[in-house]
């Protein structure tokens, strides 16, 4: 019995935990509700693509225990984002994906979003792949769903200052467009519902790994993005802006972080009964 409480207070604890569960029924939300046209062959690629490369990787250059868990949730951000009509595309993009974690570092932390850098570099690459951020629509009942969501995962990984940060910043440019052009308030009300942008903020942009390491740089980042994906989004007018942004903008991460200092992130990690019932936190990936 002892055991089992042990295991359901790790499994409670972990964010990734809750991101796992989240995304895979925003999958099954996505084929059943909102009827995406969604390949078998696409999930298996996105899923054995980005934790075979995590597996390789762990075993070869990183010589640790393989771990799904961060892999699992790339694949799911691309299963959500990504559409193509090639599997070669969708394995790649899970490889590019798990891969950059390892090649584009900077002090031992990763760049960019392992999810967002595949989907971005497959899809500007390669004409038969394209980022689907309209798929999921905008509606209230949406956006509450996925509000509710969003605040678990991110309350859990101690980054909705992110999260709130990018949806006030991008709220701000929005309200500005249409008092500027005499729009009716209703216009940007109904752009926040956007789905692909609550999924963004929720769920891609607060990946404690690859955001800035303290809350000033975060809100600074997060204000950052939001511009970056306004001005391509209605200046060059890209659905996918926000998206495009966060892979433009990551790049400055380390600068912020030299700049504004922070402690760095790690996941939790349970140690068993026999070492202490305690968390500890693992080495940065």
């Amino acid at each position: 019995m002892a055991g089992v409480m042990d295991w359901m207070r790790a499994v409670s604890r972990d964010p990734r935990h809750y991101q796992i569960a989240i995304l895979s029924s925003l999958i099954l939300v996505g084929l059943f509700v909102y009827s995406f046209r969604l390949p078998w062959w696409h999930v298996l690629a996105c899923v054995g693509s980005t934790l075979g490369t995590q597996a390789l990787a762990d075993r070869f250059i990183a010589k640790r225990s393989f771990d799904p868990r961060s892999p699992l949730i790339s694949a799911l951000s691309l299963t959500l984002l990504l559409r193509t009509g090639s599997i070669t595309l969708s394995i790649l993009a899970g490889v590019l994906a798990v891969g950059s974690k390892y090649v584009l570092r900077w002090r031992g932390k990763h760049v960019f979003n392992p999810a967002n850098f595949g989907l971005v570099i497959v899809s500007l690459i390669f004409t038969s792949a394209w980022i689907s951020p309209g798929q999921w629509g905008a509606a209230p009942v949406l956006a509450l769903f996925l509000l509710g969501l969003g605040g678990i995962v991110t309350g859990k990984a101690k980054r909705w200052d992110v999260s709130l940060a990018l949806l006030g910043s991008y709220a701000a440019l929005l309200l500005g467009r249409a008092l500027w052009l005499g729009d009716p308030v209703a216009i940007p009300l109904h752009q926040l519902q956007s789905g692909a942008l609550l999924i963004f903020a929720f769920f891609m942009i607060s990946d404690p790994k690859t955001t800035p390491d303290a809350r000033t740089g975060r809100l600074i980042f997060a204000a950052l993005v939001a511009s970056v994906g306004f001005a391509i989004q209605f200046g060059l007018h890209n659905s996918a802006g926000i998206i495009l942004a966060l892979i433009l903008c990551a790049p400055t991460v380390p600068l912020i972080d030299h700049l504004v200092g922070g402690e760095r992130y790690a996941w939790p990690r349970f140690i068993r009964p026999t070492q202490g019932d305690t968390y500890v936190l693992t080495p940065a990936e």
